[in-house]
């Protein structure tokens, strides 16, 4: 039988000892750069493969990062880790994945425990924890570096997230300067922490320019949710011309439920949506979106990791780019029904005016 390739033989063949092949498997950053080319080729010639459940029975340093996540059925989480792995195996890692079923301080910490069993050092966290959660996570758990990617930028962690002030403002700004006065806001569920921070953007934005009577409903991502809470919207207030909403996947819903209340054409409502997630050009209409590069965050997430596993004490702050990207679902007010009303207040008006006169 074939002789397996041992650690030994890579040394060899590299010139150097089995210890600095070790480190470079488990600590590479100690090991020059000159060393671990050296290595890596050595390993790539033998086709060796380390035994990593071996590594682990002793205690070693895994090669893999840890990503705590949303569900990945919604389209914007499932687009930040496929673009975690791809940077990660980059750099020589894999990734273990949990999907906690709830997003608080136990479920947290189970999931934290499950990785850190697997001597796991890193871990990204890419779903809404709330400030005084992630903050004793951090406290509580000194042997593993943890980087969120969705939490409020006053939390006292480390972080990567996009500038949602800057984005929700700008969703608010476009529609304003079509002409839209009467708003409706689709907000995802209440107990996200994103989905309340860019409501409060909304509301404060509208009330800077002066519109105090915007009517806010609570989806909870998904697209069936965007189409019933469009009617609901439309119950509590009929008059609505543009609707913000809170990510491209609820968006997708509400464009369909418009056509349904035959709400196109010259009766057209507009409609902004939030993330630019992979198809949302493709909607009937063409949705007009805030972009989130998500292609950026994966790869600012790994570096960002890998600097916070070598520096535990230094603690990472940094807002990504938005970019506003325009497209067919919004458009010029159609101010035909303020038309109308004013044509019978301006009658009504003048019956009332020529009773006084009798």
């Amino acid at each position: 039988m074939k002789k397996s390739v041992t650690l030994y033989d890579v040394a060899v063949l590299a010139k150097v000892s089995g210890q600095t092949v070790s480190r470079v498997l488990n600590t590479p950053d100690k090991v020059s750069e000159r060393t671990r080319d050296r290595v890596f080729s050595a390993m790539k010639t033998l086709r060796y493969v380390p035994n990593r459940p071996a590594q682990l029975l002793a205690g070693k340093i895994s090669s893999t990062i840890g990503i705590i996540t949303a569900s990945l059925v919604f389209h914007a989480p499932s687009q930040i880790i496929a673009s975690i792995q791809n940077h990660a195996a980059k750099n020589g890692f894999q990734t273990s994945i949990i999907m906690p079923e709830k997003q608080d301080y136990n479920a947290l910490q189970h999931a934290l425990n499950e990785l850190q069993a697997q001597n796991i050092k890193g871990v990204i966290i890419n779903l809404p924890v709330e400030s005084e959660v992630a903050e004793r996570l951090v406290i509580e758990n000194i042997n593993v570096s943890c980087v969120f990617l969705d939490v409020s930028v006053e939390t006292d962690v480390s972080m990567i997230c996009f500038d949602y002030k800057e984005g929700c403002s700008k969703c608010v700004r476009h529609l304003w300067s079509l002409g839209h006065r009467h708003f409706g806001l689709l907000a995802g569920p209440q107990d996200s922490i994103s989905a309340r921070l860019r409501l409060n953007i909304w509301r404060n934005t509208l009330h800077q320019l002066g519109c105090t009577d915007a009517v806010t409903v609570f989806g909870y991502w998904g697209s069936d949710s965007g189409w019933s809470k469009t009617i609901e919207l439309f119950r509590l207030k009929p008059d609505i011309s543009a609707i913000v909403v809170g990510n491209d996947q609820m968006a997708l819903g509400v464009l369909s439920a418009l056509k349904y209340l035959n709400k196109t054409g010259g009766n057209s409502v507009s409609v902004t949506g939030y993330d630019d997630t992979e198809g949302s050009q493709y909607f009937s209409p063409s949705l007009t979106t805030v972009r989130h590069d998500f292609n950026l965050l994966g790869m600012r997430a790994v570096e960002v990791l890998l600097d916070k596993i070598k520096t535990p004490d230094r603690k990472f702050f940094e807002l990504l780019p938005v970019e506003m990207v325009i497209r067919n679902s919004t458009g010029q007010y159609n101010n035909k029904q303020d038309i109308s009303i004013m044509k019978i207040r301006r009658v009504l008006q003048q019956a009332l005016d020529e009773l006084g006169h009798c």
